[in-house]
């Protein structure tokens, strides 16, 4: 065995409390390096009257190594541990210290999981595993009180550039709580609601009050309510790592310079305010002269954006907030700011805006989860741009699964396109054959999957503007096969508990002839669910391992028998399938 390749640690996603009783022990080998890994454990201070042996099991697998995983109740909370690993006639232990030439007898060498603290457990809030998410950008959803509009509003439908108006507001919204519901949509997440110069609201004005153009903070708490009532959570965007040049801390500043009472509210190089060959002397967002970076170090600025984060839980009754450009704010203020949240609610769902790997944000004391652009950019790899076979794919969603604690990819973020980004459908070529499996995958995939608005209908668009479009209405010119699929995809994920489980297997993932097909399975307690996929145009057969009878979920009723233990799957181009085993 390749003893470099051997890693583990203790906490973070290696060795973490799942609940108040349970520790999850991870360890990293080579791929294909190892036959069998036990975990050697005990308490440390009644090691003989607890000492067991545990066989681990793959969690998943990319393409360099295998992450097995082993699931313990330590009788005391508290777990001293090694690991012993076998590849035919080789054995090898590991401690702490090291690869001994044999298990010591002393388990003072051997890693430590001190104690499970229930304060330490990160919990996610539950209601999060059952959601399914549906962006809103507030200014194109829909138009409800034309009264509110900009004096220079666009007809409806026109195209979007970065500065026009097409008058979407929150009455729009609530006109169209219906159409969510009967999709299957049960949390919506608004881009920025708040008093801005912009169409999307990303330069904040007034924290406290919703933009004008969209309605008011009464309306806000209408909306919020008639959502509650009809079982959706509802979701803000916070945009804390900067303001707007027209925020009035900022705005005193561009008057009074270093003299103003807000000097330290920013971050500014040089005096006086200026921007000199496109670099501004004071720190932005990126280098947007109008996005003053916000000094979340100071006092005061924490103790103004806190009371925004508790005013609108308690007053309006949102459900969490996400959190813009997350990644550049320091980490004291999102430890401070979880626990301003959770002293209000301790449901509250806090969701990052990190791009990259994020386990530093996801231990328990800052946030509950972040958008997952690592499943992201795989899946639109695999459906969408086609740029990577089935083996890849699965070996990107295996190590983005070993990456996180259980409970972090339980409440993931998983979303496909977004404000940022060109939309689905033009990823996928403008083919909706390819948009379907890509979303299919997203939607019987661990984790809490997000729909940008408009995609089930079949909206395309490049990135920013473009993918900023106002929503289609008019049944006539939505995509009523795509919209079809969609509501059956989400009523599948709400009535099977096994397709929002952490639990996924692929059975087969291969390159060469049969590259675009994929076939995984799915599980929770009794219930196992196949999906099978071929995101290619060429018809392909899978053969998968199999004792059991299935029934088809999608309203068919096609069954399947295995034959030689093995069942059959002829796919044709873009097709796909879901099947129930009989128990």
């Amino acid at each position: 065995m390749l003893l470099e390749a051997i890693y583990h640690r203790p906490k973070q996603n290696w060795a973490y409390a799942y609940d108040n009783s349970t520790l999850h022990i991870r360890i990293r080998t080579k791929k294909n390096d190892a036959q069998r890994v036990e975990l050697i454990a005990g308490d440390k201070y009644n090691w003989s009257g607890t000492f067991t042996i545990t066989d681990m099991s793959v969690l998943s697998s990319d393409a360099l190594f295998d992450y097995w995983e082993v699931s313990i109740e330590p009788p005391f909370r508290r777990l001293r541990y090694a690991f012993r690993l076998t590849d035919g006639d080789e054995t090898v232990i590991m401690t702490e210290s090291g690869f001994p030439a044999e298990l010591p007898d002393n388990p003072n060498a051997f890693f430590d999981f001190p104690y499970i603290n229930p304060v330490d457990v990160f919990a996610p809030p539950a209601w999060v595993k059952d959601a399914v998410f549906y962006q809103i950008f507030p200014e194109r959803f829909a138009n409800g009180d034309p009264s509110l509009n900009p004096a220079e509003t666009e007809a409806w439908g026109g195209k979007p550039t970065p500065t026009n108006f097409f008058g979407g507001d929150l009455q729009g919204v609530l006109d169209h709580l219906d159409y969510l519901s009967e999709l299957g949509i049960n949390a919506v997440y608004f881009t920025p609601l708040f008093e801005a110069t912009t169409n999307h609201k990303y330069d904040t004005e007034n924290y406290m009050q919703v933009d004008r153009h969209f309605g008011s903070n009464g309306t806000l708490k209408e909306l919020v309510e008639a959502c509650h009532a009809r079982g959706i959570r509802v979701l803000l965007d916070a945009v804390f790592n900067h303001a707007g040049r027209t925020f009035p801390p900022f705005v005193d500043l561009l008057k009074n310079g270093d003299k103003s009472v807000y000097a330290n509210w920013f971050h500014v190089r040089e005096w006086p305010l200026r921007v000199e060959e496109g670099i501004p002397t004071y720190e932005t967002f990126a280098f947007e002269p109008m996005m003053p970076k916000l000094n979340t170090e100071n006092p005061d600025v924490k103790a103004y954006l806190f009371n925004v984060a508790r005013y609108w839980i308690e007053k309006i009754g949102i459900d969490g907030w996400r959190l813009d450009v997350a990644n550049e704010v320091d980490h004291q203020f999102w430890r401070e700011f979880r626990q301003t949240v959770k002293a209000v609610n301790p449901e509250a769902y806090i969701l990052g805006e990190i791009w990259h790997d994020a386990m530093m944000w996801l231990e328990g004391d800052q946030f509950d989860s972040v958008m997952n652009y690592p499943f992201t950019n795989a899946v639109l790899d695999f459906f969408g741009h086609q740029t990577i076979d089935a083996k890849a794919f699965a070996d990107a969603i295996g190590k983005q699964l070993a990456a996180y604690p259980q409970q972090v990819t339980e409440t993931a973020f998983n979303l496909l396109d977004s404000h940022d980004t060109p939309r689905l459908l033009t990823i996928c070529g403008e083919d909706a054959r390819a948009m379907k499996l890509a979303a299919l995958f997203q939607l019987t995939y661990p984790g809490t999957p997000c729909i940008y608005y408009g995609d089930e209908v079949g909206m395309n668009g490049e990135g920013d503007p473009d993918c900023r479009k106002c929503m289609v209405w008019e049944p006539e010119q939505q995509n009523q096969d795509l919209l079809a699929f969609y509501k059956q995809a989400l009523a599948l994920r709400r009535e099977h508990a096994a397709l929002r489980s952490s639990a996924i297997r692929f059975l087969q993932a291969a390159n060469g002839e049969n590259g675009g097909v994929i076939v995984y399975e799915r599980r929770e307690g009794d219930e196992r669910i196949l999906v099978a996929m071929n995101a290619r145009g060429r018809e392909a057969v899978a053969a998968v391992p199999s004792g059991g009878s299935w029934v088809s979920l999608l309203g068919d009723e096609q069954r399947l028998e295995p034959a030689a233990g093995k069942l059959l799957l002829q796919l044709p181009g873009y097709g796909y399938g879901i099947w129930k085993q009989l128990n």
